[in-house]
C-alpha cells in the first residue's frame, strides 16, 4: 500500500467554491494531496471527492478506489455517464442530519402555526385571529423517505406531538412512526396526511412522483384545509406546473419548496410571487467542509486499515 505522502485525493466540484474545501483538507490532513479534476497529473489519486463533476472528469485515473458523494443525495452522480467501477459512498453527517431536521420542524411548525398568513396580515398592518389553531396530535405529518434523513425528522416531529408517518421502499420500523412500505402503502400512507415532506432520494422511479397523481390522493378536509408540501429532497421529484395547478385548484394550500428544476430558480419562475409558496434557495441541509473533511478522513483511514466502507451506493437502485 502507499503512503499517505503520494496519495492524491480528487476534487471534481461545480458550482461551489474549492478553495474552503483544500483548507479545511490541509488542516485536517496535511500529509494527503488535494488536487483539482482540472489539474494535469492525477495519475496517483485513490479517492474522489466530488458534487457535480463534469462528465468523464473521473475517468483515467487508474489507482482510484473510492468516489465520496459530498451531499446528501447521489444522483448528480450519475448524471456522469462515464463512472468508474468503484465504490460510492453516501456521506451520512450528524451535521447533515441535524440541518435537515431543523428545516424540516422549522417549515411544519411555519405552516402549521399559519405563517403565512400571519406574515400577509403583518405587511398590511392586520390584527386579526378568525381561525381555530389546531394542536400537534390532531395533524398528521406524512413524511416520503426514510432513510437517515427521514427517520430523524420523523423522530424530532414526533416530540412536538404531532402525528407522524412515513413511506419508504422497503418497510421500516420507528418507535411512535406508523410507517408504510411499498406501492401498494402509497396509497393508506396518503390517505391521511395533511402535511407531506419530501425527502425521498432522485432516481428514476421517484423522478416526478410529486404530481397530480399523489395530490389527488391526499386528505382534503384536515385540520388545516387542504394539504401542505413541503419538498427538501430534489428539484427532479417535483412536477412544477402539477404543483402550481393544484394550488391554484385547491388541492394543495400551501408549499414549501427548498429545491427545483432548474437552479438556481429563474427570476420570471411564477413560484416567486405566488402567495401560498415558500422559496428556500436549496439550503436546507448544505454541505460544511468543517464538518464532513474529518468525517471524510476518518472513513478513508478505516478503510485503509481494512475495514469495509460504510453507506455504500447501490448503483442499481441509485442510493
Amino acid at each position: 500500500m502507499t503512503s499517505v505522502e503520494n496519495d492524491k485525493i480528487l476534487l471534481a466540484l461545480t458550482g461551489w467554491d474549492p478553495e474552503v474545501w483544500q483548507t479545511e483538507f490541509a488542516k485536517s490532513a496535511p500529509k494527503r494531496k488535494l488536487v483539482l479534476d482540472t489539474e494535469a497529473d492525477k495519475s496517483d489519486v485513490r479517492y474522489a471527492l466530488v458534487w457535480k463533476q463534469r462528465p468523464g472528469s473521473l475517468m483515467n485515473l487508474p489507482k482510484l478506489e473510492v468516489i465520496f458523494s459530498l451531499g446528501a443525495g447521489v444522483d448528480h452522480v450519475f448524471h456522469d455517464t462515464q463512472i468508474p467501477d468503484v465504490p460510492i459512498v453516501r456521506i451520512v453527517s450528524p451535521d447533515l442530519t441535524m440541518r435537515m431536521s431543523e428545516y424540516v420542524v422549522w417549515q411544519v411548525l411555519d405552516h402549521h402555526r399559519l405563517g403565512l398568513r400571519y406574515r400577509e396580515q403583518q405587511k398590511q398592518r392586520v390584527w386579526h385571529e378568525d381561525r381555530r389553531q389546531p394542536a400537534a396530535h390532531e395533524v398528521t405529518v406524512g413524511i416520503l423517505g426514510l432513510g437517515v434523513l427521514g427517520r430523524d425528522a420523523a423522530q424530532k416531529l414526533r416530540t412536538l406531538g404531532f402525528r407522524v408517518s412515513g413511506w419508504s421502499r422497503r418497510l421500516q420500523t420507528i418507535e411512535g412512526v406508523t410507517t408504510h412500505f411499498g406501492k401498494d402503502g402509497l396509497k393508506d400512507f396518503l390517505k391521511d396526511v395533511d402535511i407531506l415532506v419530501c425527502l425521498l432520494p432522485l432516481t428514476p422511479e421517484t423522478k416526478n412522483i410529486l404530481s397530480m397523481n399523489i395530490f389527488a390522493q391526499l386528505k382534503h378536509e384536515g385540520p388545516l384545509g387542504a394539504p401542505v408540501l413541503i419538498n427538501a429532497g430534489r428539484g427532479g421529484l417535483q412536477n412544477e406546473a402539477d404543483i402550481l395547478a393544484a394550488l391554484e385548484r385547491g388541492m394543495l394550500s400551501a408549499v414549501t419548496l427548498d429545491v427545483f428544476n432548474k437552479e438556481p430558480l429563474p427570476k420570471d419562475n411564477p413560484f416567486w410571487t405566488h402567495p401560498q409558496v415558500t422559496i428556500t434557495p436549496h439550503s436546507a441541509a448544505s454541505s460544511s467542509p468543517q464538518a464532513l473533511v474529518p468525517e471524510i478522513i476518518a472513513q478513508i483511514e478505516s478503510y485503509e486499515r481494512g475495514e469495509p466502507l460504510k453507506n455504500i451506493v447501490d448503483k442499481a437502485a441509485q442510493y
